[in-house]
Order: C-alpha cells, then structure tokens, then sequence
C-alpha cells in the first residue's frame, strides 16, 4: 500500500501567502473607506451642494476620457517595464511582462509600495531568475518615475510664476535621487559603507551587491533617456486630465500650474511612505490648490475625481490582473519543477 505524503513547508508557505494576500487587500480597502470619509468630511464642513454641484458637472463622457489618460500612462509604463526587462535579459516576453506591471497595481497601496515587489515573485516562479536578479527592475522603474516627474516639475515651474517655484528643490532631488540609483559604483560605494558599519548580515548586503551590479546594464545614457521620455509622457497624460478636470468645473488655473500640482502632490504622497500616497496626495491636492485661489468646493472635488481615475482606478485594474498573474505564475512554477 501507498500512502501519499504532503510537503508541510509547501502548505505553511501557501497559508502565509494567503493571510497576507487577504491582510493587504484588507488594507486597501481599509485605506479607501479612510481617503472617502476624509474628503467627505471636508465636504460636509464647506457645504455638500456646493462640491456635488461640482462632480455633478461631469458626465460619463469625461469620466471616460479622464480613464483613458490614466490607460495612457500605465501602456507606456508597462511598455517600459517590458524594456527594462528585455534589457536585463530576463526572459518574459511582452505580455507576460504587462500582466506583471499591471498585476502590481493591485498592491499598489502597501507602505512604501512594496506590495509592488509581487513582480519579483512572478519573475521567480516562470524564468527560476532570483529576487536579486530582478530587483533592479524595480530601482529602475522607480528612477525613471522620479526622473519624468522631475522632469515635469521642472518644466511647470518654470512656466509658472506662482508657488511652483518652491517645488525646484524637489525636482532637483528627485533627479539626484534617479542619478544615484542608476549609478552602479556609487551604489556598491553605499552597500559597502553600510555593511563597515553594521558589520551584520552579510548575505543580505551581498544579494544587494549583485542587484547594484545588475544596474551596469541600464547606465547607456541614451537608453536613459529614451525611458525617461517615455515617463515623462505616460505622466503627463494624467497631470493633462487633472488640468480638464479643473476646467470643466469651471477654474481657469493654466496647464503648467495644474500639472506641476499634481505631480507634486503625488511625489509629496510618495515621500511620506503612506500606501499609494494616501492622504498625503489628496492633502497636497486640496492645499496646493487652495493656494493658487481655486474654491475649496472644487479643490475637494476635482481631487476625489483625479484620484479615483488615477489611483483606485490603477489598483481597479491590478486587482482584475493579480489572479491571472498568480494563475499563470503557479502553472510556471510546476512547469519548471517537472523539468
């Protein structure tokens, strides 16, 4: 008689992968019911009619162009993310690698975003490629953000005389950022002094050597470039949107005024390691605004708006994806055990 016999790491693992899959969309949607009665509350404390007059202007016609410009920017981002790994010679081909772009969206809202890092997983499982060898995809994708909205910022404030100006130093930072990280030797420079100081983990500084090496293959300057263009164009897509949402409720603030407010805010949002910017974007938003004299019934509805086509319209689509990437990531793996 045979008697079959269970791997118990196997079923530990996948229960872990389970309770944390549920805690994190807990955690979405604990963070949607906080942003909503945020802005409701303000709503309340400056007048409902007043705000819903405001998205009441808005019809299905525009909400669907406003979701076209975000479609927009995540095509090209994820066509992006299908040459960075063409570059690193990962293995994945085009769709593979959209599912898996658009799959992260749907842990979009962890802190710091690394949710995000599912897309490693994914990786692992179809190509047997390790974490460390992908993981400069995500230092890079991230860099080339910073860079296109630095980008963005820069050029908003420059042609923009109101306080945009003081968003300069962000946008210089931003680039200083996006210029160590796709600077290998300084990267191993840092790895190195930390690990002389923590004299700990060596493994772990060691795995984040060979990530930093794996970024030799993204310092080509015109390839840079070429991926920063291709951000700056998906982003402004959607900074474009939040400039036809103002003016369809009536505010008359200029182009390069709008789109430097949003990418601010969502760089304000990044910084402060809340799940997608959560608070800190939709603060920033209200504020900014506020600032440049537009009417806080509008402020708070063009903000509810712009983050619902952009932000939960993004983890909308990441939570369709996610199962079909596990599904597919799944079969990979026991493909590639079977081998």
């Amino acid at each position: 008689m045979t008697m079959s016999s269970t791997n118990p790491n196997i079923t530990i693992r996948k229960s872990s992968d389970t309770g944390r899959r549920w805690r994190d969309f807990a955690l979405l949607a604990g963070l949607f019911v906080a942003a909503t009665f945020g802005l409701l509350g303000l709503a309340a404390a400056t007048g409902w009619e007043e705000t819903l007059a405001q998205i009441s202007k808005l019809s299905w016609v525009h909400i669907a162009a406003l979701l076209g410009f975000s479609l927009i920017n995540y095509g090209i981002r994820a066509y992006r993310w299908h040459i960075f790994t063409r570059r690193l010679k990962i293995g994945t081909g085009f769709w593979q690698d959209v599912r898996h772009f658009l799959g992260g969206f749907a842990l979009i809202a962890t802190p710091g975003r690394v949710g995000e890092l599912v897309r490693m997983r994914w990786i692992r499982r179809e190509t047997g490629r390790s974490f460390e060898k992908s993981a400069p995809l995500v230092l890079i994708d991230r860099a080339s953000d910073l860079s296109s909205m630095a980008v963005i910022l820069g050029i908003a404030a420059a042609l923009s005389n109101t306080t945009l100006i003081g968003a300069v130093p962000v946008s210089i930072l931003a680039l200083i950022g996006a210029f160590v990280v796709t600077r290998p030797r300084l990267l191993l420079g840092i790895i190195d002094t930390g690990y002389r100081l923590a004299r700990r983990w060596p493994r772990l500084f060691a795995r984040a050597r060979t990530s930093a090496r794996a970024l030799n293959n993204f310092s080509d300057p015109k390839f840079l470039g070429l991926t920063i263009v291709l951000g700056t164009v998906g982003w402004f897509a959607e900074a474009y949107a939040f400039y036809l949402v103002l003016g369809w409720m009536g505010s008359d603030i200029s182009l390069a005024t709008a789109a430097g407010i949003f990418v601010f805010s969502v760089m304000v949002g990044g910084l402060t390691g809340a799940p997608g910017g959560v608070g800190g974007t939709d603060a920033a938003l209200v504020a900014l605004l506020t600032l440049e004299g537009v009417p806080l019934h509008i402020s708070l509805a063009a903000t509810a708006i712009i983050r619902i086509t952009t932000l939960w319209f993004a983890i909308s689509i990441g939570l369709i994806v996610f199962p079909v990437a596990e599904r597919y990531s799944k079969k990979a793996a026991h493909a590639l055990e079977n081998n």
